[in-house]
């Protein structure tokens, strides 16, 4: 039976501490800390080819059976993938911890050991393939397939001694406190266990997808980046040019208005500020709209709104549909969880879903990092490629890996 242990926010980072690889779910956000271990029950795949086709139901079922089983307040925590054709990876653990959110001192992390090593590092696809990608997606936009085109591109790092997830977790978690650290076990368990193939999806997304306490929802979606700078000056150049962008202004609007109108039918009143905003992380700024809602019903779970979401534009393109297809032609490799959405959703319909962003899938001793860039009518492949490269740094940075 899961106990549902209340923690002080002291003990936050103790709950970071126990994390285990392949055995433990982890989830910080501004508002709290998660840990979770063991699997009471997975939620089913689908018996048709979309994944996401009654996905709220089928978690709903698992949550009844372990509150059945005797949980007070079941919670399913997990990760869905960015392709509806490809299985969630949603459990209800057995044992839930819950703290306020991580607060650290002014120490730095140790940098983690694999850096020491160094990693053999290959691009996929290479940095000019990436670029002629860019140019297919924008003959797209051209021939009015789709108004806008999310196109990504890999790192694969292999390493010459196991890598530490635990330390990259920690670290991740110190680098970028104000946003959403997540370690995510998604081993392929195909033919039996002793054929697992063990993955753990790992990050720090600085994008909120959707959150829901009792009626109120919110969601931070994010469009238009730039590169932050080391000085101070360049940096904050770089911030009021974003700002005063039109043409990131109006891809981040297209953004929002998808996010709204996805919302609005669950909604009594639904709040959207009629212009941006700013925020940081180490590596990127952004624009960012922070919309909030009243729900019309608490029938309404954040898992439903989350699944509604998926994908924004934000990570996909607009029309929906065409913008994916193109997407699955164009890029060389599956993205996995990459671009999808991980989090949590209990009993009640509390939860948090983030979009995975600034992440990695590591295995023993190996790490896929993602990163990708929205494409519109004026981008500049060039322009693009360097985007990239900076999302990479979050990854990179936690590795201990500084380069700009």
């Amino acid at each position: 039976m899961m106990e549902r242990h209340i923690v002080t926010e002291s003990l936050a980072v103790q709950l970071l501490k126990e994390y285990r690889t392949g055995a433990s779910f982890f989830f910080s956000s501004p508002e709290r800390t998660i840990l979770a271990e063991g699997v009471f029950a997975a939620v089913p795949e689908a018996e048709g080819l979309n994944q996401m086709e009654n996905l709220t139901q089928r978690a709903d079922a698992v949550l009844r059976q372990a509150k059945q089983a005797g949980q007070k307040r079941p919670i399913v925590v997990g990760a869905v993938p960015f392709d509806e054709t490809k299985p969630v990876q949603l459990t209800v653990p057995d044992e839930v911890w819950h703290a306020g959110p991580l607060t650290f001192d002014q120490d730095e992390p140790k940098q983690p050991e694999c850096a020491t090593f160094g990693y053999d590092i290959q691009p996929v696809p290479a940095p000019e393939e990436y670029m002629n990608g860019v140019k297919q997606g924008l003959a797209g936009i051209a021939a009015g397939d789709f108004s806008k085109i999310v196109l990504s591109r890999s790192l694969h790092l292999t390493s010459p001694i196991k890598i530490d997830i635990g330390d990259l977790l920690n670290s991740l978690a110190r680098h970028n406190s104000r946003g959403y650290t997540f370690a995510v076990d998604v081993s392929e368990r195909a033919g039996g266990e002793s054929e697992t193939v063990r993955r753990t999806l790992i990050g720090a997304s600085p994008e909120l997808l959707v959150s829901r306490s009792g009626f109120r929802v919110s969601a931070n979606p994010l469009a238009g980046s730039r590169p932050r700078s080391h000085d101070p000056h360049e940096d904050q150049r770089r911030a009021a040019e974003l700002l005063a962008s039109a043409k990131d202004r109006h891809e981040h609007a297209v953004v929002v208005e998808a996010v709204a109108s996805a919302l609005r039918p669950f909604c009594r009143t639904l709040d959207v500020p009629s212009e941006p905003s700013l925020i940081t992380t180490e590596t990127m700024w952004h624009l960012s709209t922070e919309i909030k809602g009243e729900l019309t019903d608490l029938s309404i779970s954040s898992l439903e709104l989350a699944a509604a979401l998926h994908p924004t534009p934000a990570v996909c393109g607009t029309p929906t549909d065409l913008a994916r297809a193109a997407i699955k032609k164009i890029e060389p490799f599956e993205r996995g969880f990459f671009t999808g959405m991980v989090g949590w959703c209990d009993s009640e319909g509390d939860g948090e879903w983030v979009v995975t962003i600034r992440c990695a899938e590591a295995e023993e001793r190996a790490l896929r990092l993602y990163a990708g860039a929205g494409i519109v009518a004026g981008s500049k492949p060039e322009d693009e490629l360097a985007e990239t490269s900076a999302k990479f740094r979050t990854m990179l940075r936690a590795m201990g890996m500084n380069s700009e």
